[in-house]
């Protein structure tokens, strides 16, 4: 406590700072915190720079190949002038490149946007975040059940009869979550060998992209999803492959009111707790608990406050998003681990992934008295 308040003190002082930029030694770290300051205080130009390189239209078109500048401002309805200016801007985060005098192109991070489904329709999204964080202490102020922009959107999680919605009511969410689980997927199955198991039940799978993905990697499992009912319909449609082949049982109803499908020697919850409180959490750990065959798996695939290269993504995103969304929190795998705790599980081990910015894993098995 007083190593930080020295240290903080020292910081702030002018004198050091003016020392530390004439350093040779220490020169290029005062060029970086200052660099990493300024980033903090331009943070929300730079998304909206984001937005509006991709609802122009821009990234797709440069995405073609090179194009000159006024081709790209007759695609985005842009003026030269305007043209001229966005595409600079989205050039010095690196999503678009000069490659000749006036004829420009995709930077690194634009091409790895580009193909990247998940990604672009969060930057979509992300539009609902932003009217709510225009005013953020207003936000944080506010009362949790005022209604925003996020909790809007996901206003079917917090009703109390969720189940009774049909598809029409939930297809705005279950289409973002199917775009985005991709990438989520592909950690998951990477770091997790599934064919260990009989049988593996998702829980709030949407559409089935992930369980999709785990048939197509894992032949041994049979496989089973529970879902709102409008949500199955949709699951239905794009695992009807999956159900031709005998591999998928569909379980429709919700998991914060109905009981949990028996059977399954194994049990996935893919970005699920963290949309939910306490409480809300702990029911649904422990009916998974009770609806486990004995000795099975628990699997819990979100992103993890605390997690090491990823904290801006647990607590300054997840943090204030979930806010917004009036449900959750983002959590620590410690606290995940307390709350397993309380639902009876005996305790849990965390498996790695390759991108915990995307996600982490958490595997814990049941016991039965």
């Amino acid at each position: 406590m007083r190593w930080a308040a020295w240290r903080n003190r020292v910081i702030a002082s002018e004198g050091f700072q003016s020392f530390a930029a004439r350093m040779p030694l220490l020169r290029p770290v005062a060029r970086r915190r200052a660099s990493a300051l300024f980033d903090l205080l331009a943070g929300f130009t730079y998304t909206q720079t984001l937005l509006a390189f991709v609802e122009s239209g821009m990234l797709e078109l440069l995405g073609e190949g090179p194009c000159a500048l006024e081709r790209v401002a007759s695609h985005t309805q842009l003026s030269p002038a305007a043209t001229e200016r966005l595409v600079r801007a989205a050039a010095a985060l690196d999503l678009a490149e000069e490659v000749a005098p006036g004829w420009w192109t995709l930077g690194q991070q634009g091409a790895a946007l580009s193909s990247n489904a998940g990604a672009l329709a969060m930057v979509r999204h992300h539009a609902l975040l932003y009217a709510d964080l225009t005013d953020p202490l207003a936000l944080l102020r506010q009362d949790r059940e005022e209604p925003t922009k996020l909790s809007e959107f996901w206003r079917y999680a917090a009703r109390e009869d969720p189940a009774a919605q049909g598809e029409d009511a939930v297809s705005p969410y279950s289409q973002l979550m199917a775009t985005s689980q991709a990438m989520v997927a592909r950690e998951v199955l990477a770091a997790y060998d599934f064919d260990r198991h009989a049988s593996v039940l998702d829980i709030g799978g949407g559409h089935g992209v992930f369980l999709k993905a785990l048939a197509h990697r894992f032949p041994r499992p049979r496989l089973g999803l529970m879902d709102l009912p409008g949500v199955i319909d949709g699951a239905r449609r794009n695992c009807a492959d999956l159900a031709d082949a005998g591999r998928v049982e569909f379980h429709p109803g919700s998991f914060s009111a109905d009981p949990i499908p028996g059977g399954y020697d194994c049990i996935t919850l893919v970005r699920i707790l963290h949309d939910h409180d306490d409480e809300p959490v702990v029911r649904l750990l422990s009916a998974i608990r009770k609806a486990l065959a004995p000795g099975g798996r628990l699997v819990i695939a979100e992103p993890m406050s605390g997690t090491r290269g990823a904290e801006a993504m647990g607590d300054a995103y997840f943090g204030l998003y979930l806010w917004a969304m009036r449900s959750g929190r983002p959590r620590t795998r410690q606290e995940i681990g307390s709350l397993l705790k309380a639902a009876g599980f005996p305790g849990f081990r965390l498996v790695r992934t390759s991108q915990p910015v995307v996600t982490s894993l958490i595997v814990t098995s049941a016991l039965h008295t």
